[in-house]
């Protein structure tokens, strides 16, 4: 089973880490990672740019608005993932609490599903089957 780990903030919390010492913070997260590479269960993981650097496209009216960040009204900033394969939602959650993060900051858990849950008569759905099998995603 695949699982997203979704790394979040307040912003408070993000304003709050730039004091802290950055080597200390990469070392914490890279025993992290190398714990998740040595269990076998890391498909892929990535940090993100500060949310400065964001752009957001408001699909609520007929033409789509697009705002540059940093957003005022962010209550959560998205910093980063990881998406494990796991054999169950409880160990997926075991890998999650491990994750060196302090307070204002928390992984949400969430299933991948798999291409073989949608329906395999739809016209995408096989273009997409397709797609895997010839760049080994399947």
């Amino acid at each position: 089973m695949k699982f997203m780990l979704l790394m979040k903030s307040t912003p408070e919390a993000v304003e709050e880490s730039k004091g802290l010492d950055f080597e200390e913070i990469i070392a914490a997260m890279g025993r992290y990672n190398e714990s998740l590479i040595a269990a076998g269960v890391i498909l892929s993981g990535e940090g993100l740019a500060d949310i400065s650097e964001a752009v957001r496209v408001d699909f609520g009216s007929e033409v789509p608005v697009v705002t540059d960040g940093p957003f005022t009204e962010v209550k959560e900033i998205f910093n980063g993932f990881w998406i494990l394969e796991v054999s169950s939602k409880d160990e997926a959650v075991e890998w999650a609490k491990r994750c060196p993060l302090g307070p204002g900051s928390w992984l949400e858990v969430r299933r991948v599903p798999g291409i073989e849950e949608f329906p395999q008569d739809n016209e995408f759905i096989q273009r997409e089957v397709e797609w895997r099998a010839e760049h080994g995603q399947l």
